[in-house]
């Protein structure tokens, strides 16, 4: 059952998706509230757990990470060791920003950013594929984002 109770709300999520620094007078403002009554959606929304958390959006060249890639990873042996194992993995390497498991060929799909194309290759190389479980490793560079990572549809 969503939490979000009106268009309101929606509209709320939308403007803090965008910007997550937004005061209750700016959300006042834009919803056509009191800041008060800004606030009190906001931080019931927090409270329920429709807003997560607030992060700053980064600028990768601006922090010298040129290159993204998408990591297909196939597993050798499926059990819950295995799994572990690697997931413990996944955790000690900052270039992998997003995991998700799979359905279909690969096992799971990892996003990376990385320096350079040598950075990718001892990711890949000396990390990934040095896991014992680990049978294939596939990557997909990105050459260019179409369209940036965006909110979720409210």
């Amino acid at each position: 059952m969503s939490r979000i109770t009106d268009s309101i709300d929606s509209r709320l999520l939308h403007a803090l998706q965008a910007n997550g620094a937004l005061t209750a007078q700016d959300l006042g403002g834009l919803l056509n509230l009191s800041p008060s009554q800004a606030a009190r959606r906001r931080q019931r929304l927090e409270t329920e757990g429709v807003i997560a958390g607030y992060a700053a959006r980064l600028d990768p060249t601006a922090l010298g990470l040129t290159v993204q890639a998408f990591v297909s990873v196939q597993m050798t042996r499926h059990n819950p060791d295995t799994a572990r194992s690697f997931a413990s993995l996944i955790t000690t390497l900052p270039e992998v920003v997003a995991v998700w498991t799979l359905t279909g060929e690969a096992d799971y799909l990892l996003r990376v950013w990385c320096a350079d194309l040598a950075a990718l290759n001892v990711l890949i190389q000396g990390r990934l594929l040095t896991h014992p479980s680990v049978g294939r490793v596939q990557s997909q560079i990105v050459m260019e984002q179409l369209k940036a990572d965006t909110g979720l549809p409210v």
